[in-house]
């Protein structure tokens, strides 16, 4: 299956993401804050990203620009994860490059379908 980044400073979140992904068959990467994630993004060229927006340095809404700007990460599509449910933030989630922008708490089978929308292009 899918190599999926899970870029996330909570460790409830990157538990329970990782739980969803594995038992559907992704291999799971994981960052703790943007600029880790934009770095392992651009190390390991994953198939695609789950972002969270409010992390410490580099939030989510930077990250995403990073890697949708980069040529090297450009092709990776982020989906932006997070509990920020304002329509301002989704705007500019999918200004910033994001193909998917989900909400928290994520229910399973939302995140499965949306991950293989993007997945599949």
């Amino acid at each position: 299956m899918a190599r999926i980044l899970i870029v996330d400073d909570s460790p409830t979140e990157m538990y329970k993401l990782t739980a969803m992904l594995e038992k559907h068959g992704h291999q799971v990467l994981k960052a703790e804050n943007g600029a880790d994630g934009v770095a392992l993004a651009r190390q390991e060229k994953p198939d695609a990203v789950l972002m969270d927006i409010v992390m410490p340095g580099l939030n989510g809404f930077q990250a995403t620009r990073q890697l949708t700007k980069d040529a090297d990460t450009s092709h990776i599509p982020v989906i932006i994860v997070t509990t920020k449910d304002q329509e301002t933030d989704k705007v500019w989630g999918k200004r910033q490059g994001a193909r998917d922008y989900l909400t928290k708490p994520i229910e399973e089978d939302t995140l499965i379908k949306t991950l293989n929308t993007v997945l599949a292009g």
